[in-house]
């Protein structure tokens, strides 16, 4: 594939309209710090007349029009190799506003040919079921018979809201590798995202995370404090004005401590953090990360409606 620019970022979109809108909002949240490197979009060819019709198509130097099999989640990110448009890539999600400038952050993924970001250990409940469920799973020691099916001594949590690539061969052996992880689903512990309520769409993590642990690939460290990539937006753990142009987020260095953020119960989650906090768990410090992710179902709501905001500003 003939490069565009040395560096730049790349977003996707498919299906509903307002997945356009998500797209359009977190690449003009770049723009705030990064005038020079290209954007790219792929998308269908319905999405790409929308942003014709509403003249938004100049926030996007490269426009790519997405065949209908990789209008989903794996069809996108378990075929990354196609869609390397730059020598060094930035794949993002959505519903991401950036917080920072990023020139640091190059300058730090451009050691790694390919990564995603993540922890270097998953927990109990990465792609497995959620809730009790996860019990048996324990019990039985299932993520342990897995890994040693697949040969494989660790797993990593990937979280792919972010991921970098450089080099084009390795990306290409890594999503062919996760490919055939997904495809041999029923010889895992891991439980399809299509059987929980309310999802429509399979997920690429724990296949993504299979494959860089059979391929030998570190993720980037997720949490990195003052340096960290990205961050949950948390309704009581973010401080941020309307426009999110100013953000800060409440972070924890202890992990067991940050892992609370994602209770919606804020009382248990106050209670356990001072509990945590009593026994000398609880430093903590205000950071703002290069990028705000609205990743959580139920913490989402900003986001939508500052896209809706910024939408109806654009095209007004």
């Amino acid at each position: 594939m003939n490069k565009y620019a040395k560096q730049g970022y790349i977003y996707v979109s498919y299906g509903k309209e307002k997945y356009l809108h998500h797209a359009v909002t977190s690449a003009l949240t770049i723009r705030r710090f990064d005038k020079e490197r290209p954007i790219a979009i792929a998308c269908p060819r319905a999405h790409l007349e929308v942003l014709e019709r509403e003249e938004l198509q100049d926030i996007f130097q490269v426009k790519y029009e997405l065949a209908p099999e990789h209008c989903s989640i794996v069809g996108f990110k378990h075929h990354l190799e196609k869609f390397l448009f730059f020598e060094q890539n930035i794949f993002l999600d959505s519903d991401i506003i950036w917080c920072r400038q990023p020139d640091t952050l190059w300058q730090t993924f451009e050691g790694f040919p390919f990564t995603i970001t993540g922890n270097e250990t998953a927990d109990s409940f990465f792609g497995a079921p959620k809730g009790v469920a996860v019990l048996r799973d324990i019990l039985l020691r299932k993520r342990r018979r897995t890994l040693k099916r697949f040969g494989l001594t660790y797993l990593s949590r990937v979280q792919s809201g972010v991921i970098y690539a450089q080099d084009d061969t390795l990306t290409a052996k890594v999503c062919a590798t996760a490919r055939d992880m997904l495809s041999r689903i029923d010889e895992t512990h891991f439980q399809s995202r299509l059987k929980e309520s309310g999802r429509t769409m399979e997920s690429c993590e724990w296949s993504l995370a299979m494959a860089m642990s059979k391929l030998n690939i570190p993720v980037y460290p997720w949490f990195q404090g003052q340096s960290s990539v990205q961050l949950d937006y948390i309704g009581n753990y973010t401080e941020h004005d309307a426009a999110f142009e100013a953000v800060k987020c409440l972070y924890y260095p202890n992990a067991l401590v940050y892992s609370l953020r994602g209770l919606k119960s804020t009382n248990l989650q106050r209670f356990l953090t001072r509990l945590l906090t009593f026994f000398g768990k609880g430093d903590s410090m205000y950071v703002t990360p290069y990028c705000l992710h609205f990743g959580w179902l139920h913490e989402k709501q900003p986001f939508l409606d500052f896209a809706e905001k910024i939408w109806k500003e654009k095209t007004s």
